[in-house]
């Protein structure tokens, strides 16, 4: 089969920065058209024409249609309502209000299109006091839990790498988007969905909320040692100055680790049973670690995954970018752009047996798919485009 799963849905996409184009990016991967649309200037992340390129940028609009619309200005808005009237999803990560003030919230959109699904993604959502908060990966986790969850225990509130909250956030809007999908084709009616980035991390705290609910109190913060009883647990230093991280789940794991350390007697010494390992962690660390700063770290690693104990180089991020496992499964392509130059790119971690994948195509120039669809599929001329050019509403 050649098809694509989401062939022939049309998206329009108003999203910036990385949680809702992380959504956009998913369908644009799974066949969908999506257009993006940008003011003049581009949206915040795309680099500035004289930029050698923005990798953030470029991971989350590939495969998408770019145009240019004021949404400020009237004949922009009359444009965005004649492609709203033929889509099947408008996605959008304004603050809340900020699609009701230009005059094209979901109680407008959905008189112009009844079948219409519109998914709106925000840090708090849209009820509720906080729902007016500035949202921002960084502050979303810190309103949600997260950053006082993780560090060590004398650390104070610590930042976890990357942007989960965003990442997280877009997953959910492309989750929303399709359930609506679906929901569409039984009722043929059309639907706004919400989704809040506080609402889809608050997940993520399940250990910690688990033990809370046990014991009456939050876990305390423990770094890289287990956020409940699980241990060996941790990340181990090796003679090359890199680390390891294993984690014995179960007790065929620590019969293995402890064989493999050469340490076998250990199995039966009581203080690490399985019911007192816990409270006799820093000793087995200490035991663990020795081992470990004997060797270097991929000899270290080779050696946990042959006795199938769960254990991960801890990799640096020049080690990911490229990473040649990512690369033999198609999940990380290596490309030439024309203005990045080399470049290694992800591809949709969402893959389907009988259907394939969207050809990878580069994130477009700004405004230029505005031919193509504000000419072409609408019917403007090219005097009318430049006539809107000059007057600033595309």
């Amino acid at each position: 089969m050649t098809q694509t799963p989401l062939a022939g849905i049309k998206v329009l996409d108003l999203t910036q920065i990385y949680q809702g184009p992380y959504a956009t990016f998913l369908m644009a991967q799974a066949g969908a058209e999506v257009i993006k649309i940008e003011p003049p200037g581009g949206e915040r992340l795309r680099p500035p024409a004289h930029a050698r390129g923005s990798m953030a940028f470029a991971m989350l609009n590939a495969n998408k249609l770019s145009i240019t619309l004021n949404l400020k200005a009237e004949a922009a808005r009359d444009l965005f309502l004649e492609l709203v009237a033929d889509a099947d999803l408008v996605v959008e990560n304004f603050g809340p209000g900020a699609m009701e003030r230009l005059g094209l919230g979901w109680e407008t959109l959905k008189t112009v299109n009844p079948r219409l699904i519109y998914v709106s993604g925000t840090g708090f959502g849209l009820s509720g006091p906080d729902h007016d908060l500035l949202a921002m990966d960084h502050t979303v986790q810190a309103a949600v839990g997260l950053l006082a969850a993780t560090g060590g225990p004398d650390d104070p509130p610590t930042r976890a790498g990357g942007a989960p909250s965003d990442i997280m956030g877009g997953v959910h809007m492309y989750a929303g988007a399709m359930t609506a999908l679906l929901g569409r084709h039984q009722t043929g009616e059309g639907t706004r969905v919400e989704v809040s980035m506080m609402d889809a991390m608050y997940f993520n705290l399940s250990t910690e909320l688990s033990t809370l609910y046990a014991t009456g109190k939050p876990p305390p913060k423990n770094r890289n040692r287990s956020p409940s009883t699980v241990v060996p647990y941790s990340i181990y230093r090796c003679s090359d100055g890199r680390y390891v991280a294993v984690i014995c789940i179960q007790e065929r794991h620590w019969h293995a680790l402890a064989k493999l350390m050469g340490h076998p007697a250990l199995v039966d010494d009581p203080r690490f049973s399985r019911k007192e390992r816990f409270a006799n962690e820093a000793e087995l660390n200490r035991i663990v670690g020795e081992w470990m700063l004997g060797l270097p770290q991929e000899e270290a690693f080779a050696l946990l995954r042959e006795a199938k104990i769960p254990a991960a180089p801890v990799r640096r991020v020049q080690d990911v970018y490229g990473n040649a496992h990512m690369l033999a499964r198609g999940s990380l392509i290596a490309a030439n752009h024309p203005g990045m130059g080399e470049v290694y790119l992800p591809t949709s971690p969402l893959r389907f047996s009988n259907f394939n994948a969207a050809q990878y195509a580069f994130y477009p120039e700004l405004g230029s798919a505005n031919q193509m669809v504000l000419g072409e599929r609408l019917g403007r001329d090219d005097e009318t485009l430049a006539q809107l050019a000059e007057a600033g509403a595309i």
